[in-house]
């Protein structure tokens, strides 16, 4: 096992500052306007998909190919916006997204949309990634917990707005306005954003030359510490993918709600996950502003306190008990957000932010949001929905078992810091 690194880095500021607030309350909106652009199509997917004719996998797919284009061009555009500049960067995709998903409004067929889509994705690709490297680098490091979580809360805040907003816009002037009514607030924040969020008041100037491809691969995942983190975060969010697309048919299917209904509870329980992943990472720099080393271990107990509520949850039958749990569960599971940003953070060099992101974000993806529902699909299609949920503690166990091999590797490197 390697030995720790020593990541030659400036601090960041002191303390925090109006300007970094500013910069905070742009970043989040503009993430909140990525995921409106996503789920504005699931509001208004049955309005298309009647006037179209399309069927369900024609429908899907302007879904899917949003999610293939992030999945494809997230590290390249990351590493390519911490070279030549985070915020010029930031500007270019939020303007792409916000003008394809104005172009939707316009789109005459299918073959329209699905290009619209794909130009809605290339715009997304790295926003999560470079956007909390800017916000990261105008902030002290003890609040990096706290600004991971909070940061990546816009993302569920962004779900629930995307579908209540585009679902009451194409309701009362059709699916179009919906696509207009969304890609405007984007485009306004777009261009709100260079005037107030200078790139030469971020402290980290872009690395324009290259950077060797072996040392960028050192950096990234050459150490143990790195990819138990990667893998810990990754596992975990199993369960929050999962959910987000089975509670609607749990609440449908066991508890008797029509879909309004189920609709709205499943937005209640995003809303308790947002609110927990806040809250944990409040917790986190508070405990951990004195002992940085000590972060694992509570990323251990989110964990295993997911594993017990998910558990009890699962293994209940259907009731206020087993809402209660999961509800309870869902307030810790996604605290892991605050902990792997954190730690990612202060174990990379400032200078590969965006791109140290990106491949947390991967791992987000292909570990945990991606493989969730469709395991979990896979094993309720062979069973019963409420057994295949009873996988859910699993992945917090493996969770909390890589953050157990990662303590003493991060303990080194955050004495080393020092």
């Amino acid at each position: 096992m390697a030995g720790p690194a020593v990541i030659s880095d400036e601090p960041g500021p002191e303390r925090t500052s109006a300007f970094g607030w500013a910069v905070f309350a742009l970043s989040f909106g503009l993430l909140m306007s990525d995921h409106m652009a996503r789920q504005v199509l699931n509001a208004a997917g049955p309005q298309i998909q009647a006037e179209w004719n399309l069927n369900n996998a024609e429908l899907a797919s302007l879904a899917s190919v949003v999610a293939l284009a992030v999945g494809l061009l997230t590290l390249p555009l990351s590493y390519l916006a911490d070279r030549y500049g985070r915020v010029k960067s930031l500007v270019a995709m939020a303007t792409l997204w916000s003008l394809a998903t104005l172009a939707g409004a316009w789109v005459e067929n299918y073959p329209q949309m699905l290009a619209a889509r794909v130009l809605v994705g290339v715009g997304e690709a790295a926003y999560g990634s470079v956007g909390i490297a800017v916000v990261l680098a105008v902030f002290p490091v003890h609040l990096r917990a706290t600004l991971s979580s909070s940061f990546l809360a816009g993302s569920v805040v962004g779900q629930i707005l995307g579908v209540a907003v585009g679902a009451q816009v194409a309701a009362v002037y059709g699916w179009r306005a919906a696509f207009g009514v969304i890609g405007l607030f984007g485009l306004v924040l777009a261009l709100i954003y260079p005037l107030v969020v200078r790139e030469s008041r971020l402290g980290v100037p872009p690395k324009r030359e290259a950077l060797n491809w072996r040392e960028l691969g050192r950096l990234l995942v050459g150490r143990p510490v790195l990819w138990l983190t990667y893998f810990a975060g990754g596992i975990q969010l199993f369960c929050t993918g999962t959910l987000a697309v089975f509670l609607p048919i749990l609440l449908t299917r066991h508890y008797g709600m029509d879909l309004t209904q189920a609709g709205r509870t499943t937005a209640l329980f995003l809303l308790v996950c947002a609110i927990g992943m806040v809250g944990c990472g409040m917790l986190v720099d508070r405990l951990s502003r004195r002992r940085p080393a000590i972060t694992p271990r509570l990323s251990i107990g989110f964990s295993l306190s997911s594993t017990a509520l998910f558990a009890g949850a699962f293994f209940s039958p259907p009731g206020p008990v087993q809402l209660a749990l999961i509800a309870a569960a869902l307030l810790v599971v996604a605290g892991i957000t605050g902990v792997t940003g954190s730690m990612i953070a202060n174990c990379t060099p400032r200078s590969i932010h965006s791109t140290s992101m990106a491949v947390l974000a991967l791992a987000y993806n292909l570990l945990g949001l991606a493989p969730g529902p469709y395991v979990t699909g896979l094993l309720a299609d062979r069973f019963e929905l409420l057994d295949a949920l009873k996988v859910l503690p699993i992945p917090c166990l493996l969770s909390a078992l890589a953050m157990a091999f990662a303590r003493r590797p991060y303990a080194a490197e955050m004495a080393i810091r020092k």
